[in-house]
């Protein structure tokens, strides 16, 4: 027999599976696909869509009643920032530009 779940608690089942309301699973989401982005290579085919998607999510979630106007102002800024990075996104997907992760070595040291 299952225990009720109230529309404010998250219970993880033996699945993994969570029950949230419409406004957390729908930020729950966008955050697991923010830390995927964020954990991709910059040479994945996927990462113009995830962030399209993140746009998405973050459209849907500024609108949201469940939250405060505070909250509000935070994801619509959010939502700009990603805005960006997916046109970014789209522009280094036509032609991909290479990316130095380090500093070179000095040849010298004083």
């Amino acid at each position: 027999m299952k225990t009720p779940v109230s529309s404010t608690v998250c219970a993880p089942s033996a699945d993994e599976e969570y029950v949230l309301p419409c406004a957390e699973a729908l930020l729950a989401g966008t955050l697991a696909l923010m830390t995927a982005y964020a954990q991709g290579s910059a040479s994945c085919p996927g990462r113009p869509v995830m962030a399209s998607k993140l746009v998405s999510n973050l459209i849907r979630l500024s609108h949201h009643p469940a939250f405060t106007p505070a909250m509000h102002i935070v994801l619509n800024r959010l939502c700009g920032s990603w805005q960006q990075q997916a046109s970014g996104n789209a522009l280094t997907t036509l032609a991909p530009q290479p990316t130095t992760l380090w500093h070179g070595t000095p040849q010298a040291v004083q």
